[in-house]
């Protein structure tokens, strides 16, 4: 296990330098196309070459090597890659520290994340379970038939019926009944509020909880059906094991390794932020932080925000590789 996760550590930072020099090279071609992003701190304004050398120099812009057509620059990726380990990862146009960005942005993604998760893990797991039990019977055509259901609305037009439908009425009606800072009324306000930011994410993060559980429930359904007839679990009933135990401890855990992989996959993915839910919702987290960055071709940001982004991405994929081996013991890494 030792050899194993120091060989996991070095491929990890091996990817990572592979990911943000991929990333450099995208947006040191995109800034050699579509001219220096230090012009976009000025707005509508036309700055004095004092002004832009200023703004370059201090966003690192001023390499003569952006003005030169297919140079990878690779002085100034030396030069930030430094800067990431005294933890610089720089700042937006309005001096901002991207860590100070991320450390704001990232509790709110990851709140809406949480309930996300739950719901579709007891969702998916319940239902692809019975579904799975009653292979070929109702009780598997009504919940693929839900699953299909529930794929063929978009996530934009549940939360556009949920926010513009629902929420205006029932929040209007819990705020007279129970006050504007009650818990009924923040469950269905139809926007994210800081100052209750548990409250706001609840009702958003179910709806987008019972979208994901769709695919993840015929995961489910699918990795317990092989392991229904698998040799270890002939022998788990041959000794006269009841059928919940045989399930629990038999089925349900060796069907986990896909299940562990599609958590770990979906928190990489979560904290780039969900970035159709939290705009609809004014929800300030990671997706938000990455359009208005894009938008305002704020480089250090996208840059900053993207490698922390990886260096989790990798850190999680390297926990689920050892969860592998706790839930399945035919996994070993010696």
């Amino acid at each position: 296990m030792g050899s194993y996760i120091v060989r996991r550590v070095l491929q990890g930072i091996g990817s990572l330098i592979g990911v943000m020099l991929l990333l450099h090279l995208l947006m040191t071609a995109a800034i050699q196309l579509n001219g220096n992003p230090a012009l976009a701190f000025f707005g509508d304004r036309v700055p004095s070459k004092a002004q832009l050398a200023a703004v370059q120099e201090r966003f690192g812009l001023a390499d003569p090597c952006y003005e030169q057509l297919g140079n990878p620059c690779l002085g100034p990726f030396v030069h930030r890659m430094g800067g990431y380990l005294t933890g610089d990862f720089g700042t937006n146009h309005r001096g901002r520290e991207v860590l100070d960005i991320v450390a704001t942005a990232a509790p709110n993604t990851l709140r809406l994340f949480l309930v996300v998760t739950i719901t579709w893990m007891l969702v998916g797991m319940l239902l692809g379970s019975v579904a799975a039990r009653y292979r070929g019977r109702a009780p598997d055509h009504s919940i693929r038939f839900i699953s299909i259901l529930i794929d063929a609305f978009p996530v934009f037009v549940t939360l556009l019926v949920y926010k513009f439908i629902v929420t205006v009425p029932v929040s209007n009606w819990m705020s007279a009944q129970f006050g504007d800072e009650s818990i009924p009324a923040l469950l269905f306000k139809p926007s994210f509020s800081a100052d209750h930011p548990w409250a706001t994410v609840i009702i958003p993060g179910l709806l987008l909880g019972l979208v994901g559980a769709a695919p993840f429930l015929r995961l489910v359904r699918a990795s317990q059906l092989e392991n229904y007839n698998a040799d270890h679990v002939r022998t788990a009933r041959s000794k006269g094991l009841g059928d919940g135990h045989v399930t629990a401890y038999h089925i349900v855990r060796n069907s986990s390794i896909p299940v562990i992989t599609a958590v770990g996959f979906v928190f990489a993915e979560a904290l780039a932020g969900a970035v159709i839910t939290e705009g609809m919702m004014n929800i300030y987290g990671m997706g938000g932080v990455l359009w208005d960055a894009v938008r305002d071709s704020e480089v250090s940001v996208v840059i900053g925000v993207v490698s922390i982004l990886a260096v989790v991405t990798i850190v999680v994929m390297f926990v689920v590789d050892l969860l592998y081996a706790a839930l399945d013991p035919r996994i070993r890494y010696d």
